[in-house]
């Protein structure tokens, strides 16, 4: 149990370091206003009254909630039929797919958002497409429509493979049952399928909207600028502004609003799980 124990202190150095510590400096400043000197530090809300009451500000947590909520239906629906689809495969072909699938993972995630900006400008790839039909030049690029097209396009590999494990992990047998109690395609799969795999639905809603409500670069290369959301706003504060108080205040509303929805999408898994029990 020793020699157990001893092997876990590295890692816990680790955590240590790399996140417990930079936790708690962000808590620190987050709760502080710095003084004319550097290690002098006064107590105060300010930091969290000042984003709460600015107009602006409001309205950039408001749009981040609304490109990751926009974001993570779009994968839903378009990764919930594809992970349906590959699940129903030879395991051969399972395997290709799975493979097609995370293979673009495999390349650094600013790359892949880089490559976008030449299909979706005015004399990109899509517009030169869109202009044999006699269509366009279509302005694409610092919309929302790219913005959101980006995250869609980064995350949603997250949501087939979610689905896809909870669609792998169902008994089989329970379909063949429907089915000799009268049960037709669309039955059994309202009644079987959609239910059983629900729990993977739910992990793939917190795989997709945690990292889409706190993206920076991805609206920053595809937006222009002109959609700024929260998490280029913490950049601004720390990097551009210099304001670390600021900038700490806002990643600890974003923290928060983080664990609530791990907490409530947990319930919901843990719910469904139960059939509908808890």
């Amino acid at each position: 149990m020793k020699q157990f124990r001893s092997m876990t202190y590295p890692y816990v150095a680790w955590i240590t370091v790399m996140i417990v510590v930079p936790m708690l400096l962000i808590v620190l400043y987050a709760f502080t206003q710095s003084g004319n000197d550097v290690l002098t530090f006064r107590f105060t809300f300010d930091n969290f009254v000042r984003f709460v009451t600015d107009k602006i500000f409001r309205a950039v947590l408001w749009r981040s909630l609304y490109i990751a909520f926009f974001t993570t239906l779009i994968c839903v629906l378009l990764g919930y039929p594809i992970a349906y689809a590959i699940a129903h495969l030879s395991e051969h072909g399972e395997t290709v797919m799975i493979l097609l699938i995370t293979m673009p993972t495999w390349v650094n995630m600013l790359v892949r958002t880089y490559a976008w900006l030449g299909i979706l400008k005015d004399d990109g790839v899509l517009n030169a497409f869109l202009g044999l039909f006699g269509i366009g030049p279509v302005t694409m690029l610092h919309t929302s429509f790219a913005v959101i097209l980006g995250m869609v396009y980064n995350f949603i590999p997250f949501m087939i493979l979610q689905i896809h494990t909870s669609l792998n992990k169902m008994d089989k047998n329970l379909l063949n049952a429907a089915a000799d109690l009268g049960a037709n395609n669309v039955q059994s799969f309202l009644r079987v399928t959609l239910p059983l795999s629900l729990p993977g639905v739910v992990s793939g809603i917190t795989l997709v909207f945690l990292p889409a409500v706190s993206s920076f670069f991805i609206p920053k290369l595809l937006g222009g600028g002109q959609y700024v959301l929260v998490g280029n706003v913490i950049e601004s504060q720390f990097l551009t502004s210099g304001d670390w108080n600021f900038g700490s205040a806002i990643s600890m509303i974003m923290a928060v609003i983080i664990m609530l929805s791990m907490y409530f999408t947990r319930k919901i898994d843990v719910s469904v799980a139960s059939g509908g029990k808890e």
